[in-house]
Parts: C-alpha cells; sequence; structure tokens
C-alpha cells in the first residue's frame, strides 16, 4: 500500500504534467488564468460562460467557471472532478491500510474505490465514443450518482438526433440513469 506522502507527491506531478502539456498546446499562451483581484476588468474572460439546456440546480459544485475561457472551462471542470476522487480515493485507500478499520469497512472501502474506477472508465468511453461519433470541439461526462451531464462544446445548437444518440450511449454504459446534455458554444458571444 502507497504512503499517504506518496500519493500526494504522485497526484500533484500528474498535475503538473497536465497542466505543462495544457500551457504547451494551447493555441495562445497569453491568458492560461484569470484570477480575479477584485478590480473591474473590461477584457472578455469576465465575460459570464452560458451553458445552454442546463440545469441551474446541479447537485455537483464544480467551482466557479464565470471568468474561465470558453477552452479552459471543459480542462476546470476535468481537474476539478480529477481531484475531488483523487480525494475521495486517497481517503478510502487510508481506511484500507487503516489498522483500526473493521475487515467490513476495508471491503467496503476496496468495493468503492473499484466504483470510482469503474465509473471513471465509462465516462471516458462515452466521450471518446461521443468525440468519434461527431465533429465536436470536445465533450466532457461526468455522473454524479442520480444523473450523467455530459457537456458537449460545438458550434451552435444540437439537433434532437444528436441529443437521443448521446443519450442512448449513457444508457449504453450506465443503464438506466438521467441524462443532461448541455451544450457550450465554441465562439464567444
Amino acid at each position: 500500500m502507497l504512503k499517504k506522502q506518496t500519493v500526494w507527491l504522485l497526484t500533484m506531478l500528474s498535475l503538473m504534467i497536465v497542466l505543462s502539456v495544457y500551457y504547451m498546446t494551447s493555441p495562445d499562451n497569453e491568458d492560461i488564468a484569470y484570477v480575479d483581484t477584485g478590480q473591474d476588468a473590461t477584457t472578455d474572460d469576465t465575460e459570464e460562460a452560458s451553458t445552454e439546456n442546463a440545469d441551474s440546480t446541479d447537485e455537483t459544485d464544480v467551482g466557479d467557471i464565470s471568468n474561465l475561457g470558453r477552452d479552459e472551462i471543459f480542462t476546470s471542470l476535468r481537474m476539478d472532478l480529477q481531484d475531488e476522487r483523487s480525494a475521495k480515493k486517497s481517503r478510502l485507500e487510508e481506511i484500507v491500510a487503516s489498522s483500526n478499520a473493521t475487515t467490513e469497512e476495508k471491503n467496503q472501502a476496496m468495493k468503492d474505490i473499484d466504483e470510482i474506477e469503474k465509473m471513471m472508465t465509462k465516462e471516458t468511453v462515452i466521450e471518446d465514443a461521443v468525440l468519434a461519433n461527431a465533429e465536436y470541439q470536445d465533450v466532457l461526462v461526468r455522473n454524479d450518482g442520480e444523473v450523467v451531464h455530459v457537456h458537449v462544446m460545438v458550434d451552435g445548437k444540437l439537433s434532437n438526433e444528436e441529443t437521443v444518440q448521446i443519450m442512448r450511449m449513457v444508457y449504453d454504459e450506465f443503464g438506466e440513469i438521467r441524462v443532461n446534455v448541455i451544450t457550450q458554444p465554441t465562439t464567444e458571444s
């Protein structure tokens, strides 16, 4: 079993690698992040990102994305989701490694870790399938337990057929679950 410090170090190294790759492959390496200093700014970076078909009472807190550019939104959501799941897996791994935990608690923790990994795999499969099926700029799938949210970065709107096809892909992987398809425009308004 990995020590807590080793897991933390590996997580931080992975995050550094992801950010480095993103920075180097970014089309315009100017403004990678926006930091709100409390002063008024008149740039497009402060424009609030809008999502079509989004449920305003999202159960999952994905952070404040209103100050991010269009291309950075999905990267930010992915990083927040990865951080949240890494923290949860770390807590579960601590239970498994604990000498105070019962066998039942350890078994449940192992089962929960396995479920998180399966869910992440299913999300990746759906993302790859949706991207391979149509010309979208990016796709992000996240399961909050009750709803599978599919964020699609696309010019214009999705047709009813495209939405139904995406929902079928989700049903094929996750079974009967509520699906929320959210479109994100690829260009600034």
